[in-house]
């Protein structure tokens, strides 16, 4: 089952560079087990407090996807599915930047610059790096950090 915290500016939520940190603040933080099957209740969860911030109307379906394949990233390789093993979300928003949400897991990590590009050549038929490949087309920014165990994902 995963674990809900609303909470309000009172927090100090990550700083990120394209972000006023006075007036971000944290709307959501879940964890979930490592669980496929907690995915898309969490995700869920999220997108009924994004659905209620300035800014989103119309993104709404980019914002779904590219969380769903983030948590089932981080559910799948980085936690390999260790239900003992928790996943992190954090949803945080200002009215100027609308929305900033941070997948986080307690892999190895990986470098986001090694996955090969799912639309070129032979990789057109690879299982892998799709889930990628989508997050950085529906996102207006994307960034791996902590040697690729988060990711942090921007929505204006």
């Amino acid at each position: 089952m995963p674990s809900v915290d609303s909470s309000d500016s009172s927090q100090k939520p990550l700083p990120e560079k394209d972000f006023d940190p006075d007036k971000l603040h944290l709307d959501l933080r879940v964890t979930l087990s490592a669980d496929r099957r907690a995915v898309d209740p969490v995700v869920q969860e999220v997108m009924s407090v994004v659905r209620q911030m300035k800014g989103v109307d119309g993104k709404e379906d980019a914002i779904e996807l590219a969380l769903t394949e983030a948590l089932a990233n981080a559910v799948i390789h980085g936690a390999k599915e260790d239900p003992t093993k928790t996943v992190e979300c954090l949803v945080s928003s200002d009215d100027e930047r609308s929305v900033l949400i941070v997948v986080r897991d307690p892999g190895t990590g990986f470098k986001p610059e090694a996955i090969p590009a799912c639309t070129v050549g032979e990789n057109v038929y690879s299982n892998h790096g799709r889930g990628i490949f989508l997050i950085n087309q529906l996102m207006d920014q994307v960034e791996f950090r902590k040697n690729g165990t988060e990711i942090r994902m921007v929505k204006r």
